[in-house]
């Protein structure tokens, strides 16, 4: 394990200074329970793919996705963390920045952002080789291995997700965005 200094653009729900987050295999995130509710279903589509037509609901196309990502991961990658028991974080404040942007634009409820010590695990991968999941499981699994390994796509893009677990303490609050609160 190493400790880092990162930064996290907070939605959903504000942090506060001095709070410590855990993600490990029994500390799972909301992308977990998302997911985890999906996945008779995603076993019944791979079983009777021709009951599913295309494009599929996204929340099912991506409890796909994730789940062949987690399957690869806990197979060949075990050393990084999971999707589903982590923080996506930036190494660089002005990563942050762009995604808080982003985040702020799609209207998503964006708080802050925040500067964090990571005691845990990293990795840093391209958001860019995440797909949409199919009814074809071995497509699926393909795709999640080449997102593990970090080849270019190609469209030869790059957007760099960070994903920290481990025990994650927010250091400070470093600027407000405060973008589509209710």
């Amino acid at each position: 394990m190493e400790t880092i200094t990162a930064y996290h653009v907070v939605t959903d729900r504000p942090m506060t200074v001095g709070q410590h987050i855990i993600f490990d295999e029994s500390h799972h995130s909301g992308v977990y329970s998302r997911v985890m509710a999906l996945a008779d279903t995603a076993e019944d589509v791979y079983a009777h793919p021709d009951q599913y037509p295309l494009p599929l609901e996204h929340h099912l196309d991506v409890a796909l996705r994730e789940l062949a990502m987690e399957e690869v991961r806990r197979e060949k990658y075990p050393q990084y963390p999971s999707r589903m028991a982590c923080l996506y974080v930036s190494r660089e404040l002005e990563e942050s920045r762009r995604w808080g942007e982003f985040f702020a634009r799609i209207g998503r409820p964006t708080y802050a952002i925040v500067e964090l010590k990571i005691t845990g695990r990293v990795f840093v991968g391209n958001a860019c080789n995440c797909f949409d999941g199919t009814p074809d499981k071995e497509a699926n699994l393909a795709k999640a291995d080449h997102y593990w390994q970090n080849l270019p796509n190609e469209d030869n893009e790059y957007i760099w997700e960070m994903l920290a677990d481990g025990d994650i303490e927010v250091v400070r609050v470093v600027e407000e965005i405060n973008a589509n609160l209710a």
